[in-house]
């Protein structure tokens, strides 16, 4: 399998290659060259696959020449071999259409240890094959961080440096990053924004003096071997809800894209996905986008749902690459005159290919409020804010006919309720406590460093502080 960069001047690079490069040298995404794709034969053979066979089966193809058959299915075995729920990713049904998809069961409680607990395992076995080491450079709005720091944390050939927005991070989200004492693990505060800390990063990988003195790695769904283990829920949710012979629709709360386009790589592999639905909050740039065309930043809200607080989402580059016809010189174009005006209108051919699959809906903060309420008094489950986010989009929807009656509905439950327990409690009335794993993090030392919110403060810390600099 080869890969090629959104941007479309980058070396195609193998799996391997892009797992370690993670963004591409010209700034863009890597997608592979063409989507494999299973038949409808070949997905009813998938049923009653144990969760960790199942995702050996369905990534396959996209390792294929960097890792056999029987050293993925080692890997798969490993990794959700020690996930808190036998099934990894179980469903739990709400009422006769909507179920949620708990993703949440993983070391960190959120949906990226799914991803990114294989990610660290293939760092581990690709560094060792060439004898390298690599520094990890992340930001995150909240659950990223935690989920990356915990799949590298003690690793002999890896050091992660994390940022996230001072401030603008859950207390449970912070401290699952800031205790975790190993001696190659950073966790920078950064003044500003999740934009901010993202875009530091993204440059990192286009400065000459860091791209020279380091090897640098990407943890952000900008890393494509991360959002293809994401691939992997969406057929275990669909095969248990009748597929192939069934349509299955999702809601997905969104906030740097790369969870929803895991779904719409499902359906380019051959999934019947009904409709993947964009749920945002009040900083709505995807539904604004999805909707109108209109992709434009105007600046970041702290909500809530603070994991979404974004107002630029890297993956969605990679939607506008492949549905806009693949014209790697025209989105590298495309993207630069975003970068310096952060404002940019949907080409007739980006806007078409989008809506084939996709519609979105925003949820403000009283929305999200009383869908945990429903979910809570409707069908006594207690949820995250963010998965009420997308718990409202999918209701709204429903109601609206978007979504036909007889098709299943699920919403991704993206982070356990005890990452956000005051705002669960303000909504539902109970506090919801941390799972025993994880019980004492509130007795746990913090350790992180606070920095300015430029670019030279975050690439001079970088550079002062990495082992193999």
């Amino acid at each position: 399998m080869q890969y090629v960069s959104t941007r479309g001047s980058a070396p195609a690079l193998d799996f391997e290659g892009v797992t370690l490069a993670g963004l591409a040298s010209d700034g863009g995404l890597y997608v592979p060259a063409e989507w494999p794709r299973f038949s409808p034969d070949e997905i009813r053979a998938m049923r009653g696959l144990a969760y960790p066979d199942l995702a050996a089966r369905i990534m396959a193809p996209f390792v294929a020449g960097s890792l056999t058959e029987d050293e993925l299915l080692a890997l798969t075995h490993k990794v959700y071999g020690d996930f808190g729920h036998a099934a990894v990713t179980p469903l739990v049904q709400l009422d006769a259409q909507h179920w949620l998809l708990e993703l949440f069961h993983g070391p960190t409680l959120a949906f990226k240890d799914v991803a990114l607990q294989l990610l660290g395992r293939l760092f581990e076995t690709f560094l060792a094959r060439r004898d390298q080491r690599l520094t990890i450079v992340g930001a995150t709005s909240g659950d990223t961080g935690s989920a990356a720091i915990q799949a590298v944390a003690g690793l002999e050939r890896v050091e992660i440096f994390m940022l996230h927005p001072k401030g603008r991070v859950s207390d449970v989200q912070r401290r699952q990053m800031t205790t975790v004492r190993a001696p190659n693990v950073h966790n920078l505060a950064i003044e500003g924004s999740f934009d901010d800390a993202q875009a530091h990063v993204k440059r990192m990988f286009t400065d000459s003096d860091v791209i020279h003195t380091l090897n640098l790695g990407a943890v952000n769904s900008i890393n494509w071997a991360r959002l293809m283990a994401q691939v992997v829920y969406y057929f275990a949710s669909a095969l248990q809800l009748g597929a192939p012979e069934r349509t299955v629709a999702y809601s997905v709360p969104t906030g740097n894209f790369g969870d929803v386009f895991a779904g719409y790589v499902a359906a380019k592999m051959g999934l019947p996905i009904e409709r993947l639905i964009v749920a945002t909050n009040i900083n709505d740039i995807l539904h604004r986008a999805l909707s109108a065309g209109d992709y434009s930043a105007d600046g970041v809200t702290p909500t809530i749902t603070p994991s979404m607080d974004i107002q630029v989402s890297s993956n969605f580059e990679r939607l506008l690459f492949d549905a806009g016809g693949r014209d790697g010189a025209a989105m590298a174009e495309q993207m630069r005159a975003f970068e310096a005006s952060k404002a940019m209108q949907l080409t007739n051919a980006q806007a078409q290919g989008a809506s084939a699959l996709f519609t979105s809906a925003r949820a403000d903060q009283v929305e999200t409020a009383r869908a945990l309420q429903w979910a809570y008094r409707a069908a006594g489950q207690v949820i995250d804010p963010h998965t009420g986010v997308g718990l409202h989009a999918a209701r709204a929807l429903a109601d609206a006919g978007t979504v036909p009656a007889g098709v299943p509905l699920v919403t991704l439950a993206t982070a356990h309720p005890a990452k956000f327990p005051d705002a669960v409690e303000r909504a539902v009335g109970m506090r919801p406590a941390l799972p025993a794993r994880v019980g004492d993090l509130f007795g746990r030392e913090e350790s992180f460093v606070e920095i300015a919110g430029d670019y030279a403060a975050t690439r001079d810390y970088v550079l002062g502080h990495a082992g193999n600099a």
